[in-house]
């Protein structure tokens, strides 16, 4: 099974917008960037200023594309990028890694997405080992898989965006089970997963809604050198769906 990265849907389901950074000299910083991000993107330099300058452009592309905005209307809250300041409606998420960037919307509703290197292999096992539930430790250790620990990986990382948590004392709020059965701590029973292969990266994104629906996929074309707002067009991308399932509540 495979989805092209521009089709669309009349049902309400997130929507992942990616870009890919480009290489270029430094440049003064645009004038859209608001005053927190014209004072974070002064800490950074070289590859990880492009990085900053690239997520800010594409948190506008994606805001505007959702809402039917031109992207030089659209902004973020000030501080960590998980809602739209202008305009108001929309939930954010947004995650970046090795020259791919990629922001998640959902209209008033949370979402958290997290995307990793299909070919990054960390040393997963010590990870799992201090971290995850004695049940993960289970089956990822007879796995034996680092793309599998990766699945689970960006499951967690997901969920607690979207349930606006960190990392530290978080992460067994959500169980990974074998064959993916995904238990959280949450008391909805609205909790939704996706999982994909795109552009040689996996992505996941967890979201609420009243059945598991896949996300509307949209690779943009990269920002210009200037990172001038444009509208900017998508671009021909497939993706190959992995897993999709409801995130079921954990019982104490």
């Amino acid at each position: 099974m495979a989805g092209t990265s521009n089709g669309s849907s009349p049902d309400t389901r997130p929507g992942i917008w990616l870009c890919h950074q480009t290489d270029g000299p430094e440049i003064a910083h645009p004038d859209w960037l608001t005053d927190y991000e014209h004072q974070t993107a002064s800490k950074f330099s070289g590859p990880r200023e492009r990085e900053y300058l690239a997520s800010r452009w594409l948190i506008r592309q994606a805001i505007g594309k959702s809402a039917g905005q031109p992207p030089c209307q659209c902004s973020p809250v000030p501080g960590r990028p998980n809602a739209s300041a202008s305009p108001e409606g929309w939930r954010l998420s947004l995650s970046h890694s090795h020259g791919l960037s990629a922001c998640a919307t959902s209209a008033d509703s949370p979402v958290g997405l997290d995307l990793e290197p299909c070919q990054r292999h960390p040393q997963w096992q010590k990870v799992v080992r201090r971290w995850f539930s004695p049940v993960e430790q289970e089956w990822l250790f007879r796995e034996d898989d680092a793309n599998t620990f990766l699945k689970v990986w960006t499951l967690k990382e997901a969920w607690l965006k979207a349930t606006g948590r960190g990392i530290a004392g978080n992460l067994q709020t959500l169980e990974v089970r074998k064959n993916f059965e995904i238990y959280g701590d949450q008391p909805e029973e609205d909790w939704q997963a996706a999982c994909c292969y795109i552009e040689g990266y996996l992505v996941t994104v967890v979201y609420r809604a009243s059945r598991p629906l896949w996300p509307d996929i949209t690779l943009l074309e990269p920002p210009p050198q200037d990172f001038a707002l444009v509208d900017a067009e998508p671009m021909e991308a497939s993706w190959e769906p992995l897993f999709q399932r409801t995130i079921r509540r954990k019982r104490p």
